[in-house]
């Protein structure tokens, strides 16, 4: 009897390895989003025992009544927020990298969340909201869907504009200056908008612009949740054909893709992702370049089956710790959000051009 009866064929048996560390791998990503969720329940400007939080999260009562209403209405909505906002960035940018073939490609960087800031601005500037300083917990459901669908019609209209003109410009460094251009643009609008509005409208705005999970509340989650979840199942649908485009439209075509309908759901995937994340978010710096780098480095893969769910479970979790950080534990004081995103992006950034010439393989067609 020969001595390899009953193993499987020899390629099989040295991608094992490899599959099984990816597995691993993914474990501990969920371990780290569970904990990482945890924490964000724990820290604060008051700081509650994590034993006390489980306890309340299981419908325990806690040893001040307090405790509950803080986990309740503050800090798990918030929780909640930045792990689907992270989640949902990080997409968009994996998306738009793998759309664009180009490996810096992402929300902030393209224009598109200044497209999406364009949207909220028309709609908060000249939306008739009680509230001024917390504007978006003035609006009423209508006023979310408003916000919502501007913000993500906003994001889209960049988008495809930038899509437009990457047909023709295949220079990486000429697209990301036609990109800020795009922002550039939005932004001047923005300032147009700013100029002829109520100062207390101003000030509305600019408290949004800063970046924060906290606004979200759990009446407007019933806006933010659902969308942000279907464009999550849209991105996770769209494995296959990204594969297929990281080589190029034609060969895309080769394999029977329709590269102008894949197209179309990409575009509305991450215009939908990029434009409610702004809009209840603010505008969230460099996760959604960084993120997706990383991916790729920890499994050492291109193949979106192992990108997306990785991805998403990465966004979330640097999402939770750069909110975590941002609230400073043990202190009054609450850093800027995308001061931290910048501290991180930053990096990974002058990280991704220093090694650009190994990284221009995975996106050449």
């Amino acid at each position: 009897m020969s001595s390899r009866q009953g193993y499987p064929p020899t390629d099989q048996m040295t991608q094992f390895p490899r599959l099984g560390m990816r597995a691993w791998f993914i474990i501990v990503l969920l371990a780290l989003l569970t904990v990482s969720f945890v924490l964000s329940l724990v820290f604060g400007s008051v700081e509650i025992p994590a034993r006390q939080v489980l306890h309340i999260l299981l419908g325990g009562e806690p040893d001040k009544p307090a405790w509950a209403d803080i986990i309740f209405k503050f800090r798990l909505p918030k929780a909640v927020t930045a792990a689907l906002a992270g989640a949902a960035l990080s997409i968009a940018g994996l998306q738009m990298q793998t759309l664009f073939r180009n490996p810096l490609a992402d929300p902030f960087i393209l224009g598109v969340s200044s497209g999406a800031s364009l949207g909220v601005a028309v709609v908060i500037l000249g939306f008739n909201a009680g509230s001024t300083l917390t504007f978006i917990a003035g609006l009423s459901a209508v006023g979310d869907l408003s916000l919502a669908l501007a913000a993500s019609l906003g994001a889209g209209a960049v988008l495809g504009a930038v899509l437009l003109v990457s047909r023709r410009v295949q220079d990486t460094l000429t697209l990301l200056i036609l990109g800020l251009m795009f922002g550039y643009l939005t932004n001047a609008a923005i300032s147009l908008l700013i100029y002829f509005s109520q100062p207390e409208r101003v000030q509305a705005f600019s408290l949004w612009s800063a970046g924060s999970f906290g606004g979200v509340t759990w009446s407007q989650m019933r806006v933010f949740l659902p969308a942000l979840l279907l464009g999550l199942a849209l991105a996770g649908s769209m494995s296959k054909p990204l594969n297929a485009m990281l080589l190029g439209d034609d060969y895309a075509r080769s394999l029977g893709l329709n590269v102008r309908r894949a197209r179309f759901w990409i575009i509305l995937s991450a215009s939908v992702l990029t434009g409610i994340t702004t809009a209840f978010c603010g505008p969230l710096w460099f996760i959604g370049v960084a993120v997706p780098h990383l991916a790729r480095s920890l499994f050492n893969s291109a193949d979106h089956r192992v990108l997306v769910p990785s991805v998403i479970l990465m966004g979330a979790t640097f999402a939770l710790f750069a909110d975590i950080i941002a609230q400073s534990p043990g202190s009054q004081f609450v850093l800027p959000l995308n001061v931290i995103m910048s501290l991180f992006g930053v990096p990974v950034i002058l990280w991704i051009i220093i090694r650009q010439k190994q990284l221009r393989q995975s996106f050449a067609g």
